[in-house]
């Protein structure tokens, strides 16, 4: 069995798998994480949403071990949107990581960043 996209993310913004108070607010925020994660090539082509605990991230990701850092990009995207740090050193902190996070995860699945290894000091 997977890991649940909602109650990992609910973990880690420190709400209790059974407090189901703010699970409308997390569900809604988490998705348009997935929305934004599709405009950069990260998932299902057609795109990804979850209603409730059952999806899961092997169930969005696959078994690709390159997207793990889709679960930290989630995770700082959410708490951002639900629960904005007041330090604007934090939350500019936390911005930077997710900026970091968009790049390597569009580098990861864009074909273009793709490069050859060349041996010997030879050419591609």
């Amino acid at each position: 069995m997977g890991t649940s996209i909602l109650t990992s993310t609910k973990k880690i913004l420190g709400l209790a798998e059974t407090y189901t108070a703010f699970d409308t607010d997390v569900l809604i925020y988490i998705n348009g994480v997935l929305s934004t994660l599709t405009q950069l090539g990260v998932g299902p082509l057609e795109g990804f949403m979850i209603e409730d605990a059952t999806p899961t991230w092997e169930t969005y990701l696959g078994d690709d071990p390159r997207l793990n850092a889709v679960k930290t990009y989630v995770y700082l995207r959410v708490r951002l949107l639900f629960d904005p740090p007041q330090s604007s050193f934090l939350l500019q902190a936390l911005d930077e990581q997710i900026k970091e996070h968009e790049w390597r995860l569009n580098a990861t699945v864009d074909p273009a960043f793709e490069t050859e290894i060349i041996y010997d000091g030879g050419s591609a």
